[in-house]
C-alpha cells in the first residue's frame, strides 16, 4: 500500500495523517454485494477449501480517524477449485443504526457501542469481528451478524483484536484494555471449548494503548509501551485517537507464566518505542540458557502530535535473557513494513518465514538468514498494491512453510478494482497461481483470516 507521490508529504508508506482514508482505494465502498461463480485468471489449488474473510474500516459517513470507521467485512468462499462467491458486508453492531458513545458520564464503557473494524477470529465454533474498544460480535461465514459475544456473561471487558490462539492446547488468550480507572488492563483466556476460563487484572501505571501482545509454550508476553491516553485530545472533541506518546512513561515487557495465570507479572524494561503487531514469539535453550525470542514491527516513536503515522515501522527481534533478566534489541532489516504473519500452525513455536505488506509488495522474512525477499505486484504500481496475506496450508504436501498458500487482497488502479490473489508458498516472488476477480473494489483494511472447510 503506497501513497501517491502527492501524498509523500504528509503520509507515510502505509498508513498516512489528515484525510488520506477518504482517497484512492482507502476510501470506502457504498455497495453491499453478493456475487457467485467468479472468474478466475490461473487455476486454484483444489486444496483450497474455506473462506477468505478480512476486515476493515468502511465508514458511512467522515470520520476523524481511520481507526474509527465501522467496520466492514469483505469475504471470498473458495471450494472445488472455484470461486463460489463474494460478499462484502457491515458488522451490524449495536451501535450502527444509532450510535452512542463508548464512554458513560461516570468513566464506565458501553462495551456494545462498537465498529468492529479490525480483525475476523474463528474460534470454538465460533467467528468473531473485533476492535479492542468493545465486545467482539459474533458473525456467521455468510456474513451476517449474529450479535454481541460476551461468553455466556463472563466477560465484561472489551476484547482486544489481536487474540493469540495456541496450535498445542486450541486455547485462545487475549487482553483487554481502556478502563479509564484501574485496572487498566485486564488478561482472558478462553479453553479450546470456548469456555472463559482466567480473567486477571494486571498492574499498570497509567492507560496505554496495547494493541498486540506475544504467547510463547510458557509466557503470555505484554507490551507496556509509552503511547498514553491523553484527556485534553478526548475531551477535545476532534474525533481523532484519544492517546499521545508519552517521553516519561517508558517501555517494557512483561512476561505472565502460562501455568500461573494469577502469579507474579516479570516486568523488564526495553528501549521506548511503539509496537501495533507482533509476528510470533518463542523460547530457545541454549548452553548459554534459555531465552525467549520475540519478532515484531517496531517504530521509534509515534503519535507525539496528532494521531498520524510520522515514522516508519521495521522489522525487530527481541531477545530476553530468561535467567539473567535481560532483553537484547535488533534491527532486522530497514525495510518498511506492517501487518506481518506467519503460519499460524506455528504460533508459540520458531516459525522461519513471516510475510508482511511492504511498499507497493509482500516481503517474506528469513528469520533464520535475516535474508529478506519480496513479491512484486506487476501492472499494480503507484498507489496500488497488497493488503495482509494470510497462509493456507496444503492438506496433502509437507506439513511445512513451504507447502501452501498465501492469500490476500490486492488493489489493481489501473481498473479501479480489486483481485483475491493465491501465491505459492514454494515460489514466493513468482507470478500467483490465481487472481480471482472481484466485483467491486475492496478497500484498504486491517486483518483477517482463513477459516478451512
Amino acid at each position: 500500500m503506497t501513497d501517491t507521490a502527492s501524498d509523500k508529504t504528509d503520509t507515510s508508506a502505509l498508513f498516512g495523517t489528515g484525510d488520506f482514508f477518504r482517497r484512492g482505494n482507502y476510501a470506502p465502498v457504498t455497495d453491499e454485494l453478493t456475487e457467485f461463480a467468479l472468474p478466475v485468471e490461473g487455476a486454484i489449488p483444489a486444496e483450497v477449501t474455506g473462506w477468505y474473510l478480512r476486515n476493515g474500516p468502511n465508514p458511512r459517513e467522515a470520520t476523524g480517524h481511520w481507526f474509527t470507521g465501522d467496520g466492514m467485512i469483505h469475504g471470498v468462499r473458495i471450494e472445488g477449485g472455484r470461486a463460489a462467491w463474494y460478499r462484502n458486508r457491515w458488522v451490524r453492531t449495536d451501535s450502527f443504526e444509532k450510535p452512542f458513545p463508548l464512554y458513560n458520564s461516570d468513566g464506565t464503557r458501553n462495551l456494545r457501542a462498537s465498529v468492529a473494524n479490525t480483525h475476523i477470529v474463528n474460534h470454538a465454533g465460533k467467528t468473531l469481528a473485533l476492535v479492542e474498544s468493545s465486545l467482539p460480535y459474533e458473525i456467521t461465514n455468510d456474513l451476517e451478524t449474529v450479535g454481541a459475544y460476551d461468553f455466556d456473561g463472563r466477560l465484561a471487558n472489551s476484547m482486544t483484536a489481536h487474540p493469540k490462539i495456541c496450535p498445542t492446547t486450541g486455547e485462545m488468550h487475549f487482553f483487554g484494555y481502556g478502563n479509564i480507572f484501574a485496572p487498566h488492563v485486564t488478561y482472558h483466556r478462553a479453553d479450546a471449548d470456548g469456555q472463559l476460563v482466567v480473567n486477571r487484572p494486571l498492574e499498570v501505571k497509567a492507560l496505554t494503548m496495547m494493541h498486540d501482545f506475544a504467547l510463547t509454550p510458557n509466557y503470555v508476553v505484554f507490551m507496556d509501551l509509552p503511547i498514553v491516553f491523553n484527556l485534553e485530545v478526548a475531551m477535545s472533541g476532534s474525533g481523532d485517537m484519544p492517546y499521545r506518546w508519552d517521553d516519561s512513561y517508558g517501555a517494557r515487557l512483561g512476561l505472565l507464566r502460562r501455568d500461573d495465570p494469577h502469579g507474579e507479572v516479570r516486568w523488564l524494561e526495553i528501549d521506548p518505542c511503539y509496537v501495533f503487531h507482533v509476528a510470533n514469539a518463542y523460547e530457545t535453550t541454549s548452553a548459554d540458557g534459555d531465552a525467549l525470542v520475540l519478532h515484531a514491527v517496531r517504530y521509534p516513536e509515534l503519535w507525539r502530535q496528532d494521531g498520524g503515522f510520522d515514522a516508519d515501522g521495521v522489522m525487530w527481534t527481541w531477545t530476553v535473557d530468561l535467567r539473567r533478566g535481560t532483553v537484547t534489541e535488533r534491527q532486522l532489516d530497514d525495510r518498511v513494513v506492517e501487518f506481518p504473519r506467519i503460519d499460524d500452525r506455528l504460533a508459540t513455536l520458531p516459525a522461519r518465514y513471516t510475510v508482511s505488506v511492504g511498499e507497493g509488495n509482500l516481503v517474506r522474512h528469513d528469520l533464520v538468514t535475516g535474508e529478506a525477499a519480496e513479491h512484486r505486484f506487476d501492472g499494480t504500481g503507484g498507489p496500488g498494491g497488497p493488503g495482509e496475506a494470510v497462509f493456507v496450508p496444503s492438506t496433502s504436501g509437507p506439513a511445512d512453510e513451504s507447502s501452501g498458500w498465501y492469500l490476500g487482497y490486492v488493489y489493481d488502479p489501473a481498473r479501479d478494482g480489486s483481485d483475491l490473489v493465491i501465491i505459492d508458498a514454494s515460489d514466493f516472488t513468482g507470478p500467483p497461481v490465481a487472481r480471482i476477480k472481484l466485483p467491486q473494489r475492496v478497500p484498504y483494511g486491517f486483518h483477517g483470516n482463513w477459516i478451512a472447510g
